[in-house]
């Protein structure tokens, strides 16, 4: 066990106010591709450039297109939690963690055990009618041939955040608040560059900051740890290892 990883264990066992924000990295580990690796998903070649399909505009003008790539490249219906996702629900049923802030919209934190979980850009677990608002499971959309429509005969579309769209304001009062009364913030599996999810990290007023990412991150020198690694298997080892 390395120095770092002890030094989490022991930030860990001595705090009961404990926060995680989380990235996409929390779940490269189930098989989910990030977005801007080079394997990522913005990088994909496809006939439009990935980061103009998953916006608002985008899916309003060309909604069959957007269904298209969503299915192919977005949706991972099979993923299952990985160690970070089961070492963050351990966390918290034993009362340390207070909340999980993920950027993700592939709802394993919910499958894994957590009951605390802002999803700052939704998740590709929930759908609605964008004209009755009648709500959906992902059935709805693995089921449909081309664009799913409800009963109404309105388009449904996922609960997610679309680029041009807004955060959901209540989404993130709670997170800045929980932020702000953690001892302890745990970061890990993001790169802090997109926005406004990222400023939330500067509500914090804690002790700690740790820091779990396998590439630098602008919040490198603010950290007290800064582990290189993978997520699933640097908490796993923070909670079980020898």
């Amino acid at each position: 066990m390395t120095d770092e990883i002890v030094r989490l264990r022991k930030a860990i066992n001595e705090s009961d106010n404990i926060v995680f924000f989380g990235g996409a990295g929390v779940s490269t580990e189930s098989g989910i591709p990030d977005f801007r690796s080079a394997d990522g998903v913005y990088n994909m070649k496809y006939k439009y450039p990935p980061e103009r399909i998953v916006s608002h505009s985008f899916f309003m003008s060309n909604t069959e297109d957007f269904y298209e790539f969503y299915r192919e490249k977005m949706l991972h219906p099979d993923a299952m939690p990985n160690k970070a996702h089961y070492a963050l629900a351990e966390l918290e049923k034993q009362g340390k963690l207070k909340a999980i802030i993920t950027q993700n919209v592939d709802g394993l934190h919910h499958k894994a055990g957590s009951i605390t979980v802002y999803e700052l850009h939704g998740s590709r677990s929930r759908y609605y009618c964008m004209d009755c608002s009648k709500k959906y499971s992902i059935d709805a959309v693995l089921e449909a041939a081309g664009v799913p429509r409800c009963s109404c005969g309105g388009i449904i579309r996922p609960d997610v955040v679309l680029f041009e769209e807004s955060l959901d304001q209540r989404v993130i009062e709670n997170s800045v608040n929980a932020i702000r009364a953690a001892e302890v913030l745990i970061i890990g599996g993001t790169s802090l560059n997109v926005y406004p999810a990222a400023g939330l990290v500067q509500y914090f007023n804690g002790n700690m900051i740790i820091l779990i990412n396998k590439s630098e991150t602008q919040y490198d020198n603010q950290a007290n740890i800064v582990i290189r690694d993978a997520i699933g298997e640097t908490l796993d080892a923070a909670l079980h290892g020898g």
